[in-house]
């Protein structure tokens, strides 16, 4: 998971929300890695990281097994996807956020 610090030192109001939802199903063991986007560090592993892969969104999440390399910049998609749990199409109106319009 790739998670996007602010310069205040606070996770973005996404990222936060992400991980609360990871947690509340008991999926967050499930997230081998944590790595910060650092507001304003261009050098920062995550702000890097989401270059190379032209992600310009926080949270995002990386996914590798033996097909290869998977990235969703959707926690509910990750989810449904990957983590084996059926969302409710409630649950999936719910993570949309009118308010996606930044970037890392």
């Amino acid at each position: 998971m790739v998670k996007k610090r602010l310069q205040d030192g606070q996770e973005c109001r996404k990222c936060a929300q992400a991980t609360e939802q990871l947690k509340s199903r008991g999926l967050w063991e499930r997230i081998n890695e944590v790595i910060e986007a650092r507001e304003g560090d261009a050098a920062s592993p995550g702000t890097q990281l989401a270059a190379r892969l032209g992600i310009d969104t926080a949270p995002f999440f990386i996914v590798r097994d033996e097909t290869g390399e998977q990235v969703y910049t959707s926690v509910m998609r990750l989810i449904q996807d990957r983590l084996g749990r059926a969302l409710s199409d409630t649950e999936r109106a719910a993570a949309i956020d009118p308010d996606d319009v930044g970037g890392i």
